[in-house]
C-alpha cells in the first residue's frame, strides 16, 4: 500500500502545473509597458485586461517575449486594448512576441490592425 502511495506522490509531483500570466507594468517616456509572462487564455485573461485598463498614459507597448501560448481571448483583449487606446488619443503595440504567439497573432491578421514589432526599443520608437 505504501507503494501506491509513492507512485501518486510522484505523479501529482510530475503532473504539469496550471501556468498563469503575469503583468509587470511601467512606464517610459510617457508610454505605459506591459511585460507579459506566461499563457494568455480564458482562465488568465483578466490580469491583461485589468493590467490594460488601468490608468496611465494612452500610448501602451504590450512585451510579448515571455509569452508561450495565447488563444482568442488574448486576441479580443489585445482589440478591445487596440481600440481603447486609439479612442482615447494613443496607440497599443505589440513587441517580439515568440514565434508561436507571432504566428497566431498573423493567422488571424492582428498584425495588420496592432503595429508588432521585433523588440521592445522598435515599439517604443515614435
Amino acid at each position: 500500500m505504501a507503494e501506491g502511495h509513492t507512485t501518486d506522490a510522484r505523479a501529482a509531483a510530475q503532473a504539469p502545473q496550471p501556468v498563469g500570466l503575469s503583468v509587470t507594468a511601467t512606464t517610459c517616456d510617457d508610454v505605459r509597458v506591459l511585460t507579459l509572462a506566461g499563457e494568455i487564455d480564458h482562465d488568465t485573461g483578466e490580469t491583461l485586461r485589468r493590467a490594460l485598463d488601468a490608468p496611465g498614459p494612452s500610448r501602451i507597448a504590450v512585451d510579448m517575449r515571455q509569452v508561450t501560448f495565447m488563444d482568442s481571448s488574448g486576441i479580443n483583449l489585445l482589440l478591445n486594448g487596440h481600440q481603447a487606446a486609439t479612442a482615447a488619443g494613443g496607440w497599443l503595440r505589440l513587441a517580439a512576441p515568440s514565434p508561436t504567439v507571432l504566428r497566431t497573432l498573423q493567422i488571424v491578421g492582428i498584425d495588420e490592425v496592432i503595429g508588432c514589432h521585433p523588440t521592445l526599443p522598435d515599439a517604443l520608437d515614435h
